[in-house]
């Protein structure tokens, strides 16, 4: 786990000061998915798109095949339990299409995620929000929901952490301010957190050098 901090670091040293709060999402995270819980992202445009690389490098195999227990595949026939890989539940909210604009057309846009939250959180999940400037008011009315609702909220910003280190439990307020900079350091970032995520939650699993 360190060792991917600090090959994180070496990539990206100005990250360094970001360590310990890297270090603490990775700790909810963890118990989060060890209690059976989930994970929801929610951030407009990049950061919406970042909601879909994060939870797809979770929901399979990352650098590892994940293969199933023995336990597991005796549930499946062969063609599938040898297939299968061991998977995270994270659900990127922006991907809710059809709930997430009838919501927004029908009631209000900014409370959108919000909506998701209180329909989709329960006590123990985790809420990452995602926005560059920390002041996307969708995403911050997403985490006063997640609070309500008894979840851990994690904020991903740039460097002044705006109203999301307000809400959040954890904010990485990356050193940028540049939209596209910071959005070049939140994926350092996550990629950094799969890779620790999975080596804990999936030990035995060597890595796979074949995947694209």
């Amino acid at each position: 786990m360190n060792a991917h901090m600090d090959r994180l670091i070496e990539r990206r040293p100005e990250l360094d000061a970001c360590r310990s709060e890297i270090l603490r999402a990775f700790t909810v995270m963890c118990d989060c998915f060890r209690e059976g819980g989930k994970l929801l992202l929610c951030g407009n445009g990049g950061s919406a798109a970042d909601c879909e690389h994060w939870s797809g490098e979770l929901l399979k195999g990352f650098v590892s095949r994940r293969p199933l227990s023995a336990e597991q595949k005796k549930l499946l026939p062969s063609h599938l339990s040898e297939k299968l890989q061991g998977g995270l539940p994270a659900i990127p909210l922006p991907s809710l299409i059809s709930a997430g604009t009838a919501f927004a057309n029908d009631v209000s846009a900014d409370i959108a995620f919000a909506q998701l939250v209180w329909a989709l959180g329960s006590p123990g999940d985790v809420l990452v929000g995602l926005s560059t400037s920390g002041n996307a008011q969708n995403v911050c009315f997403a985490a006063q929901v997640a609070r309500a609702k008894q979840m851990t909220t994690i904020g991903l910003t740039g460097r002044s952490g705006g109203r999301l280190a307000e809400l959040a439990d954890i904010t990485v307020k990356v050193p940028a301010t540049e939209t596209y900079e910071v959005q070049e350091l939140h994926g350092s970032v996550y990629h950094c957190l799969c890779l620790m995520i999975e080596e804990e939650l999936f030990p035995s699993n060597a890595p796979d050098e074949a995947r694209s």
